[in-house]
């Protein structure tokens, strides 16, 4: 088996709902500095958002704003299920959303197998997927037993990457997601959000590098200000 092919079986498995993001005159304010404001958008299942700009001017906060990490300043924000079976803008509960910051957020004195466990049952979910075969895609699984502390910066980039795959959810945060990674990380990039689009899913990914995949939108945070500069297949 591939590993193209594995990406694909662990898409097909998540069945994905179909979900919506909508910011309406979105600000925030971090300490007395306002980081932006006014900032509309719509995401839907299948699109990718590049959130663009200088270091410092927000995208990481705009991650942090859709994760609920952070409290909006003004307007709103909403992530909602396209259920027919519910009322239309029902909000959803935590489980929707995986949040991959620029931190790798992993327990040095633990091994790999040991995190992506611990990420596991503490995502939860009804079709958790198997550590081995994570492994094997986000290609660590030669270092499953190995303490993260010895890891590369890369190598611990991909362990990130397969905590997306543990438990499937629909929304992707992607915080600076191309940092540490290599030409075939890139790729591996690549193909994750790819499939993870393909399979219904969404993603905002916050960078100053160009994407392995073009976006639908893109969104540039610049001196207090944000806006939707493109759409439809525009890149940086």
């Amino acid at each position: 088996m591939t590993v193209s092919h594995s990406i694909q079986e662990t898409a097909d498995a998540a069945n994905y709902p179909a979900i919506r993001l909508a910011a309406v005159d979105l600000d925030c304010v971090r300490g007395d500095r306002t980081v932006f404001a006014g900032l509309c958008f719509v995401l839907e299942r299948g699109q990718l958002m590049a959130a663009v700009g200088p270091n410092g001017s927000g995208k990481s906060s705009l991650l942090r704003l859709i994760a609920g990490l952070l409290r909006p300043a003004g307007g709103s924000i909403g992530l909602s299920v396209e259920d027919p079976d519910s009322d239309p803008g029902t909000d959803t509960d935590g489980g929707l959303v995986h949040y991959l910051g620029h931190l790798d957020g992993l327990k040095r004195q633990m091994s790999v197998a040991e995190n992506l466990r611990f990420w596991r049952q503490l995502y939860g979910g009804e079709r958790p997927v198997s550590l081995d075969h994570v492994c094997m895609i986000a290609g660590v699984g030669h270092l499953a037993d190995v303490p993260v502390a010895i890891l590369s910066a890369g190598q611990r980039r991909r362990v990130g990457l397969a905590r997306l795959l543990i438990s499937p959810r629909p929304l992707w945060l992607l915080d600076e997601p191309l940092s540490a990674l290599d030409a075939d990380g890139t790729e591996l990039l690549g193909q994750l959000m790819a499939r993870h689009l393909a399979a219904g899913g969404a993603i905002v990914a916050a960078t100053h590098q160009d994407l392995p995949i073009a976006p639908d939108r893109t969104i540039r945070i610049e001196g207090g200000r944000g806006m939707l500069v493109a759409a439809e297949g525009a890149s940086q």
